[in-house]
C-alpha cells in the first residue's frame, strides 16, 4: 500500500509505504508497482494512530455497557490503534485465571491491546505477574467502580512485587480522608466535585510519589484533574496523563450534563480547568488517554449518590484533538506526542508511536478541515450517550492497524474490517519482515517521563 501526498504532523508531505504491518519507507516521492493500492492523501493529516493507555471495555461481567468488539470499533473509528484495559471489570483482573478469562474476550478486539492487572484483597500477585501485563493498575487509591479501593499497606505490597517484576504501576490518586462528608447533604449534580475535592487528588499525588522513590518503581498517575497534581508528579519524575473531560470540561458544565457528568476524579472549577488545558499544551503533562467508562444513560439518569461514574471518551479522543488543532489551540506535533509518541516511549512500545520505516503500520488519515458535530448516534460505543454531544471535532476517514484498514468511513454499509488486534505484550515471530527499526529514533516532546529534545530528521515523523 502506499499513501501519497500526505501532511505529517510537523508539516512535511510525504509518500508512506506499507509492506505487510510495518511502514517500509517514508520519502518525499516513492514509486512502485502498478498493481499496488494507492491512496491519495493531498491536503490530508497522517498522524501515528493513538495508544489510548486507560480504556474500561467492560467485558467480563457487563457487557450490557461495551464489549470488545464495540469498544474496539469505536476506538477504530477514533483513530485509536492500541487500547489499554483496567482490571475493574467482574470478577477483576487480579490473578493469571481472570487475566486469561479477559484474554481469551480481547481477542474479539479490532484493534491492538494492552490488558492491566489490579490489586485488591484477593489478588494473587505471583501469578498475576507472570501474565504478559501491560501494567499494574490503574490501583485504586480510593474506591470507584468496582470497589477495589485499598489502604497503603497493600498499596505498599503492590510497589514491591512491581519493583520486583520490573512493572510500572498506574495509580488513580485520590485520598479519601479528604473527601467533604458535608457535600453528602446536597442532591446537585456539583455535590460530586464538592465531595472529592481537589485536594483529595493533591494529597494522593504527593504521596504516591514519595511512595515511588522509596520503592524505586515506575509509577504513572492516571486522569490527574488538577494543576498541582501534575505538577508534583512533574517535580518527582513521575509520568502522568490527562484525560478530554478534565482538559475540556468543567463544573461549569454540571447545569447541562447532570449526572452523566459524575466521574473520579470529579470535574474541576474552569480556572483550574484552564490550568490544566496549558500543562498539556506546554508539555507538562506527558499524555491524553480517555479513562474511556461507558455506563447506560438509565444509569446515569439516577441520583448523584447513585449514578456510577464515568463517561465515554475512546471515539471522539482524537477527534476534539485534532479540532483544537484546526482552530490552533494546539499543534499537531503536540496531539502526535500526546496520543502516540509518548505513550510509545512510557509504557515500552518501541516498534508504535511513530510514522517512521521499520515501525508498526498504525496510522490514521484525517482531513483537518471536515470538522463536524458529536452525535451520539453516530458513535459506535455501546454506551448510547456522549458528554461532548454537539461538540465540533474531526474525525478520521481511515484508520490503519498493523496495515490493515480497520476502519474507512467512506464505506457506508459495513466500514469495519474482519480484523484481530494483538496483545501488545505478547512477542509475536515475524521472519519474512526484515525492515529494521531505527535505532536512534526521533524523540517525542513531553513532560517527566519522555526526552523533551525533538531531533530533526529529514524522512521520519514521530
Amino acid at each position: 500500500m502506499l499513501i501519497r501526498n500526505a501532511t505529517l504532523p510537523d508539516g512535511r508531505s510525504r509518500d508512506v509505504r506499507i509492506e505487510g504491518e510495518r511502514i517500509a519507507a517514508v520519502e518525499e516521492e516513492l514509486s512502485g508497482p502498478d498493481d499496488e493500492r494507492e491512496i491519495d492523501a493531498t491536503g490530508k493529516r497522517l498522524l501515528p494512530g493513538m495508544i489510548d493507555a486507560h480504556v474500561h471495555f467492560r467485558q467480563p461481567g457487563y457487557s450490557h455497557k461495551e464489549t470488545w468488539t464495540t469498544g474496539s470499533k469505536s476506538a477504530a473509528a477514533g483513530g485509536a490503534t492500541t487500547v489499554v484495559d483496567q482490571p475493574n471489570t467482574d470478577p477483576p483482573t487480579v490473578d493469571a485465571e481472570t487475566f486469561d478469562e479477559k484474554a481469551d474476550l480481547a481477542a474479539d478486539s479490532i484493534v491492538d491491546f494492552g490488558l492491566n492487572g489490579g490489586v485488591s484483597p484477593r489478588w494473587d500477585p505471583d501469578s498475576l505477574l507472570d501474565r504478559p501485563l501491560f501494567a499494574l493498575g490503574e490501583v485504586f487509591l480510593a474506591d470507584s467502580t468496582g470497589d477495589m479501593g485499598i489502604d497503603e499497606r497493600r498499596f505498599r505490597d503492590a510497589l514491591a512485587a512491581a519493583a520486583e517484576a520490573d512493572v510500572t504501576v498506574t495509580v488513580h490518586a485520590e485520598d479519601a480522608s479528604r473527601f467533604n462528608l458535608g457535600a453528602r447533604d446536597r442532591t446537585d449534580a456539583d455535590a460530586w466535585s464538592a465531595y472529592r475535592p481537589a485536594r483529595a487528588e493533591i494529597d494522593a499525588v504527593e504521596r504516591v510519589c514519595a511512595l515511588a522513590s522509596e520503592y524505586d518503581v515506575d509509577v504513572h498517575i492516571a486522569h490527574a484533574s488538577t494543576p498541582e497534581a501534575i505538577d508534583a508528579a512533574g517535580e518527582a519524575g513521575v509520568s502522568c496523563e490527562v484525560t478530554p473531560h478534565h482538559l475540556l470540561l468543567s463544573r461549569s458544565n454540571l447545569d447541562d450534563l447532570g449526572t452523566h457528568g459524575r466521574m473520579n476524579p470529579p470535574l474541576r472549577r474552569e480556572k483550574r480547568r484552564e490550568r490544566v488545558y496549558e500543562r498539556v499544551r506546554n508539555g507538562q503533562v506527558d499524555i491524553v488517554a480517555t479513562d474511556h467508562a461507558p455506563h447506560t444513560s438509565e444509569e446515569k439518569d439516577a441520583g448523584i449518590w447513585d449514578a456510577p461514574s464515568g463517561v465515554p471518551g475512546v471515539e471522539t479522543v482524537l477527534p476534539l484533538l485534532l479540532e483544537e488543532a484546526r482552530r490552533g489551540h494546539l499543534t499537531y506535533e503536540r496531539v502526535r506526542d500526546l496520543t502516540a509518541a509518548n505513550p510509545a516511549a512510557l509504557f515500552d512500545l518501541p516498534k508504535k508511536g511513530r510514522i517512521a520505516p521499520g515501525y508498526d503500520a498504525d496510522l490514521v488519515l484525517v482531513d483537518p478541515e471536515a470538522t463536524r458535530e458529536i452525535r451520539a448516534a453516530d458513535l459506535h460505543t455501546k454506551c448510547d450517550w456522549t458528554p461532548f454531544e454537539g461538540w465540533q471535532a474531526v474525525f478520521p476517514e481511515r484508520t490503519i492497524v498493523r496495515g490493515t484498514v480497520v476502519y474507512d468511513r467512506a464505506t457506508e454499509d459495513e466500514p469495519f474490517a474482519d480484523h484481530r488486534g494483538r496483545n501488545v505484550r505478547v512477542p509475536v515471530a515475524d521472519p519474512a519482515d526484515e525492515t529494521q527499526v531505527d535505532a536512534s529514533p526521533e524523540q517525542p516532546s513531553g513532560g517527566s517521563g519522555t526526552d523533551d529534545a525533538v531531533a530533526e530528521s529529514n524522512d521520519e515523523d514521530a
